[in-house]
């Protein structure tokens, strides 16, 4: 009886955390990604702040952390569910904060003068793990069936939701790869392909971004939709790219914070609130 209650327990648990963001190894590539385009003084003072863990080692622990209650207020930081009937601009703002305007809050403590050392410790740790969450289609998916979750579809034969097969499933089928492996083969953008990625960027144009996407996901994946290779073929693309450019984007928000003389002809991010 109790190994039942624990498996029942894990399996919850389990059920749980899938529905935050991508799996561990997309989180893994965005951050790795990141990591091996910091300059030498940024990744010196990260590596010096995270007390020699790299962002890599923390990019999947707010999964975790939003589960206890330490960190509970932190569980709507994950996403931004928008319904098909509402526009991006006019989404109502959840009062408990959602992924958008949490990049914006944690770059801000991370270029405060006056934060603690572990107020901006805890920072970084959410940001490397918010700049995977945005570039997640399904983190700006309906409201009405919490992001995909409650979307049902067919995976190769199993029965699954459309956030789960996007956090996970679509990765894992696209490539066998280590999390290092990803990096090696994806993380190859041209200088003109990189100051497109940067061109003109904010959260908010991120988020915008990824909610088209996710529209299209929404419009190619109707409820019932039995996925099979033709759909991972399609998508792969569109997966190597939402990791591409949420490391890219994360390394050039970490240079702009920890190296003055950092310089990107083409890098236009902007992570201070709105007015």
């Amino acid at each position: 009886m109790n190994f039942r209650k624990s498996f029942v327990s894990f399996c919850m648990l389990s059920m749980a955390l899938t529905a935050f963001s991508w799996g561990q190894k997309g989180h893994d590539v965005t951050a790795f990604i990141a990591e091996n385009n910091l300059t030498p003084k940024t990744y010196a003072e990260i590596t010096d702040l995270l007390d020699g863990k790299s962002i890599v080692y923390w990019s999947n622990w707010l999964d975790n952390a939003s589960h206890t209650p330490q960190y509970a207020y932190s569980k709507t930081w994950h996403y931004k569910n928008i319904d098909s009937d509402v526009a991006y601009e006019e989404a109502p703002l959840l009062e408990s904060g959602d992924v958008v305007r949490s990049i914006y809050e944690q770059s801000e403590i991370l270029q405060d003068p006056m934060a603690s050392r572990t107020e901006k410790q805890l920072a970084l740790k959410i940001l490397v793990h918010l700049m995977g969450d945005i570039h997640q289609p399904m983190h700006m998916g309906h409201a009405s069936d919490l992001g995909g979750n409650r979307w049902t579809v067919n995976y190769f034969g199993r029965d699954s939701n459309l956030h789960s097969v996007w956090d996970s499933s679509l990765p894992e089928s696209a490539h066998k790869w280590t999390y290092t492996e990803w990096r090696e083969q994806i993380d190859r953008a041209s200088q003109e392909e990189t100051s497109i990625i940067l061109q003109n960027g904010n959260p908010d144009i991120w988020g915008k971004e990824t909610y088209e996407i996710c529209k299209e996901v929404y419009d190619k994946t109707p409820e019932g939709f039995k996925i099979s290779y033709d759909y991972v073929a399609d998508w792969t693309p569109i997966i190597e790219n939402q990791f591409l450019k949420g490391g890219i984007r994360l390394a050039d928000i970490l240079n702009s914070i920890f190296d003055p003389e950092y310089i990107q002809a083409n890098s236009f991010i902007k992570t201070s609130s709105p007015n």
